[in-house]
């Protein structure tokens, strides 16, 4: 009989490999409590016009989309910030602006599956809407930083790549192009360094400007752009400009962005982009007829985990936290079989109180059951004996033990395990 296997670019997630996701989803929501945005969900199947309407009709290729049952045009998701728009234009006027919201999901999109990229991945998004000032922008920048640092990573790691697309509407202007080719030559300047030099050149000598007049703009401009220096400043008072440079030739792919856009960058594995963002002050409009402006970010589960792994600092915080939470309070000894209904009775007592705590379910020797106790990472071992009520409480790391009465177990090892 042939072997089922896992589809091309889905994952399973082993026990091990769950844990690094709850990692990642830890300080992700953490991050997103410390600087106040509150936390919605969408439905993962939704109508495919909703892709249509903000990306035309090439975005159908991209996704996993099938004729319900009821005969509707749907698809998995493959990025939220069309389903928020949604959102925000159906109920805006029910919450206080600006809305600081964000969502943690699974996306999907048909693509060749290759190292940071599947089709199935996991997704941070943060956004602001309701607020159109680059102090929004610059919340966004300094959530970005936050979260990349709370994950263990310095300045020597990553930086913060600023542009602003409505800085290339004078360029164009400038070179009398025409308004029409805005979209073809953002998109060449998204891809400016991937592709070949000579394919970048024909491409904008094909819209009437050139590869040259390009590069001395980026390198000339910029610095006196005041929505990017007004972001510059809100972060220096912050004390986090220094993770951040001006770089004109981050426009992002999509062409719903609208103004100031932000990607994060590793600097020591190949200048990947981490995450990133920006302006979208048209999407509501577009998709739900309401004028609402909106700014912000995402960061994906399988880039960002690879990077912690890396990184040798960043990994090592991550595998500290794994082993604190694979930790047991307590690992319940049965020495006499006569009393595993009173052991059974204390295991459930100490985890009604809070307690995390395991025992053998089969009867064992003691040294077997103690090693088990070690192998789970057991902070304590609770050893239930023909002495019952009377039990023996030890403490792992310093070996030290102590007997007492059963009826005091709770208090006792809240007391205990709270000593460091």
């Amino acid at each position: 009989m042939e072997k089922i296997t896992s589809l091309p670019g889905f994952r399973d997630f082993y026990p091990d490999l769950c844990a690094v996701r709850n990692y990642v989803f830890h300080n992700w929501r953490e991050t997103a409590r410390t600087c106040a945005f509150t936390e919605y969900e969408i439905p993962v199947l939704e109508p495919t016009e909703l892709y249509r309407r903000k990306s035309g009709d090439e975005i159908v290729k991209q996704l996993f989309h099938f004729t319900d049952g009821g005969g509707r045009e749907v698809a998995l998701r493959p990025e939220t910030t069309p389903s928020l728009a949604r959102l925000a234009a159906a109920r805006q006027r029910d919450f206080r602006k600006p809305m600081k919201w964000f969502q943690i999901g699974a996306c999907f999109r048909f693509e060749k599956p290759q190292k940071g990229r599947g089709r199935e991945f996991y997704q941070w998004n943060c956004d602001i809407l309701g607020e159109n000032s680059p102090a929004a922008d610059a919340d966004l920048i300094a959530t970005a930083i936050l979260v990349m640092r709370r994950f263990g990573f310095t300045q020597a790691d990553f930086r913060i790549r600023l542009s602003d697309r409505n800085v290339w509407s004078a360029f164009l202007a400038s070179q009398n192009v025409s308004p029409d080719h805005t979209a073809t030559f953002l998109q060449i300047i998204d891809k400016l360094e991937r592709e070949k030099e000579e394919l970048t050149a024909e491409r904008l000598t094909a819209i009437g400007t050139s590869l040259d007049a390009v590069r001395t703009f980026i390198a000339a401009k910029g610095a006196d752009h005041p929505p990017l220096m007004a972001i510059l400043a809100d972060l220096a008072a912050r004390g986090l400009d220094s993770f951040v440079e001006i770089d004109l030739g981050i426009v992002r792919g999509l062409a719903y962005y609208t103004g100031v856009v932000f990607e994060i960058f590793d600097l020591n594995h190949g200048m990947r982009a981490v995450a990133g963002g920006g302006r979208y002050d048209n999407l509501c409009n577009l998709i739900g007829g309401t004028d609402l402006p909106a700014a912000g970010f995402a960061m994906g589960d399988m880039v960002i985990a690879n990077l912690i792994r890396e990184t040798p600092h960043a990994n090592a915080l991550m595998e500290s936290w794994l082993a604190s939470q694979r930790q047991l309070d307590s690992f319940i000894v049965i020495a006499d079989e006569a009393h595993r209904p009173d052991a059974l009775n204390l295991v459930q007592s100490l985890r009604a109180a809070g307690f995390s705590c395991d025992y053998s379910y089969q009867p064992a020797k003691v040294g077997k059951q103690f090693q088990t106790a070690e192998q789970l990472g057991a902070r304590s071992a609770i050893t239930v004996g023909s002495e019952f009520p009377n039990v023996k409480l030890k403490l792992l790391a310093s070996r030290t033990e102590s007997s007492l009465d059963a009826a005091t177990i709770v208090d006792s090892l809240k007391s205990a395990l709270a000593t460091p």
